[in-house]
């Protein structure tokens, strides 16, 4: 088994899941009445991320965790979602970069130095310790977070919503 096998098609899977949790919270807001800005920009404490930011950041870490293992070009993004059309369509933009990547690109990659700079340092881990270690939990961070905020909102979602279908 490859890091690929392990990366692209867990991130994708997942992303999905995180596409169909915000479809959930705009019917949620629109139940409700509730000005869907409030749950974009809602967060779960006054010195953590908002939504907004956890879907931005979670998307980040797929994009730059498969894209650093394979070795290509990864895409920026402008971090300017406001709405949740637009953090759909980012979704929707990382899935398509992940759907790019051919597995062929991920060969070695599980020796591969991968080096992040840190604030003024940096770190440098091997591509399986990037991958299993930083990558994935920071990518599962993130998307938890975001389920969390949406949970703590009343939105209607449960475990099987992050897992995704089988």
């Amino acid at each position: 088994m490859s890091l690929y096998d392990v990366a692209v098609p867990t991130f994708k899977r997942t992303l999905t899941s995180l596409d169909a949790i915000l479809t959930k919270a705009e019917a949620h807001a629109a139940a409700n009445k509730i000005d869907p800005a409030v749950l974009v920009n809602a967060r779960l404490y006054p010195d953590m991320h908002p939504l907004k930011r956890q879907v931005q950041i979670a998307t980040d870490s797929a994009k730059r965790g498969a894209g650093l293992l394979a070795g290509v070009d990864i895409p920026v993004f402008e971090d300017n979602e406001e709405t949740f059309k637009q953090l759909h369509a980012r979704i929707k933009k990382t899935i398509s970069f992940l759907n790019k990547l051919k597995k062929s690109q991920f060969e070695d990659a599980e020796t591969k130095t991968i080096t992040l700079p840190l604030g003024g340092t940096s770190m440098k881990f091997d591509g399986t310790t990037f991958l299993m270690s930083f990558a994935m939990p920071n990518f599962s961070f993130h998307v938890v977070t975001a389920y969390n905020i949406l949970r703590h909102n009343g939105v209607q979602i449960g475990k099987r919503d992050y897992l995704g279908a089988a």
